[in-house]
């Protein structure tokens, strides 16, 4: 695991938030601890887009609420976005793919249930 920090996959963002933790009580101590977490403004996309089309009937406000209890904001850059396209084509997921970007290019380790992302070159808790 990275010193560096976490960068949160939605999914879990979305599970802490509703208090589902059968599916890893490790994320919810790696939340709660004291490590530096990160969420990715593509999670914030993707969770803008399930809640448009009622996949989610979550408040907007937990970002604002992750902010203030000190997560930082992970922007999606240019390097970022060029190091997508030099991902192998094991996950089709937009939204993913450049979660794993991410993580790789800024060095910090992936929170996810995700068994696809498992498959890359990158750090997953």
């Amino acid at each position: 695991m990275s010193e560096a920090g976490f960068l949160v996959d939605t999914h879990v963002l979305i599970w802490h938030v509703i208090g589902d933790y059968r599916h890893s009580i490790r994320h919810k101590a790696l939340i709660d601890g004291q490590m530096p977490l990160f969420i990715s403004s593509v999670s914030v996309l993707e969770f803008s887009i399930k809640r448009k089309f009622g996949k989610l009937d979550l408040p907007f406000t937990m970002f604002d609420d992750f902010a203030e209890a000190g997560v930082v904001e992970l922007p999606i850059t240019w390097h970022h976005a060029k190091a997508v396209e030099k991902l192998p084509l094991i996950h089709r997921d937009p939204f993913d793919r450049t979660l794993i970007a991410q993580a790789q290019t800024e060095g910090l380790t992936l929170m996810t249930t995700d068994p696809q992302i498992r498959k890359y070159d990158v750090d997953v808790c």
